[in-house]
């Protein structure tokens, strides 16, 4: 069986964590991704931490199944080399700072006119149009700014950002499905499309139905903590052993539960027979629920519940979520091959695509590692050609086999 994506080539121009998520899951689905970076490489390879070898668990996280070429894209030459690794390609991403594709020469509008069919993909801070386009923007900046962190924290407490990095992610996740629709929409009309992902737009519209309640009435939802406004009861209570988290969405389930503690009077009747009046008196009922639960230890509790069918589970350590048995059973975890480290950890995408199955893991390249397996299978340079262009530094530096870095 052949991957989704066999056959489709991307242009990987992209950065750190949004663009190079985006080109992971197109990778995973059986793209040829050309990671294209600079001389010193994607900022991502010196975060920490690094593994004993030097590789950064960022960059390999984000940037498995491509082929690293390094060019110095300051250099007219290293432009050119662009645009010609961008004419046979179906699919550009690329997240620089607004302009700067521009003058590069790499810009959409200078692009498609030789290649119609192109499938340009700019993630930005705040779009490349409208008012904001040349404004700088991270992930937590704009958690901040689009009300997603005011729903983060204790009720009387301050606001959080979220320790994973939603935004990026979000924007990602949303460059590749665009890119994925533009693709299809290629195959019935033939041309390609500019598409543009801001950072802030995505993060608006992953506050979902918090948004929604605001503009329908008018109501701020504002930080609930561990509960939830729409459902109940929503916690982290306490075993005698240790806490869990608990959810309950809707009234069969909720009755689930009474019975599981035993229909006690004070919880089977009418006060809380319906999740409106759970919401409203959730404060009373998690008191309520929280004599009840210091009864027993927490794996009594997480397996009469579960087998109940009402939702609960322990609050694990990301150390303990590798163990967890939904982890390992299925198969979630695994390993993949690297040039320099022999084996990297790998953390798979989640869906399984059983007629285009994706295709296995390769670790993130080194610097430069495939640069002259690009330009010589590719763009059909010679070695001549290829050995004039690192002399002269446009190609930065290449990896050998051995995850050497030479000059």
């Amino acid at each position: 069986m052949t991957a989704a994506l066999e056959n489709i080539r991307v242009a990987d121009f992209s950065h750190v964590f949004a663009g190079p998520y985006c080109t992971l899951a197109l990778a995973d689905m059986g793209a040829e991704v050309i990671k294209i970076e600079p001389p010193q490489g994607d900022a991502s390879r010196g975060y920490p931490p690094l593994d004993p070898s030097g590789e950064s668990a960022s960059f390999l996280c984000m940037n498995r199944n491509k082929k690293g070429v390094v060019l110095d894209l300051s250099d007219a030459r290293g432009q050119q080399l662009a645009r010609e690794i961008v004419a046979r390609a179906d699919v550009v991403v690329e997240n620089f700072a607004t302009g700067v594709m521009q003058r590069f020469g790499l810009d959409y509008e200078t692009l498609s006119k030789d290649n119609p069919r192109l499938i340009y993909c700019s993630i930005s801070a705040y779009g490349r149009s409208g008012p904001y386009a040349d404004r700088a923007g991270y992930d937590p900046v704009i958690q901040a700014e689009s009300g997603m962190m005011s729903l983060n924290g204790d009720p009387d407490g301050v606001p959080y950002r979220s320790g994973v990095a939603f935004v990026d992610l979000g924007a990602g996740m949303f460059a590749a499905q665009a890119i994925l629709a533009a693709l299809y929409a290629r195959s019935i009309g033939g041309l390609g499309q500019f598409i543009d992902v801001p950072l802030y737009d995505s993060a608006i519209s992953l506050t979902g139905y918090h948004m929604m309640t605001y503009l329908a009435s008018g109501s701020h939802p504002g930080r609930q903590g561990n509960s939830s406004p729409i459902v109940g009861p929503m916690g982290l209570f306490d075993a005698n052993d240790g806490k869990f988290f608990l959810t309950v969405a809707g009234d069969s389930v909720w009755r689930k539960l009474v019975r599981e503690l035993g229909d006690p009077p004070e919880l089977a009747g009418p006060e809380y027979a319906t999740n409106r009046k759970r919401v409203q008196e959730s404060k009373a009922l998690a008191s309520r629920l929280q004599v009840k639960f210091r009864d027993h230890s927490r794996a009594h509790w997480i397996d009469r519940l579960r087998l109940a069918g009402v939702p609960a589970g322990p609050v694990n350590s990301i150390a303990e979520a590798v163990e967890a048995p939904e982890t390992t059973g299925r198969g979630i975890i695994g390993t993949a091959p690297h040039t320099r480290s022999k084996a990297v950890p790998n953390v798979r995408l989640p869906h399984a695509m059983h007629g285009t199955p994706l295709i296995a893991p390769l670790g993130a390249p080194l610097l430069g590692e495939h640069t002259h397996e690009v330009l010589t299978n590719v763009l059909g340079y010679t070695v001549d050609q290829i050995a004039a262009l690192q002399a002269d530094g446009v190609l930065g530096q290449i990896s050998n086999d051995k995850g050497v870095l030479a000059a």
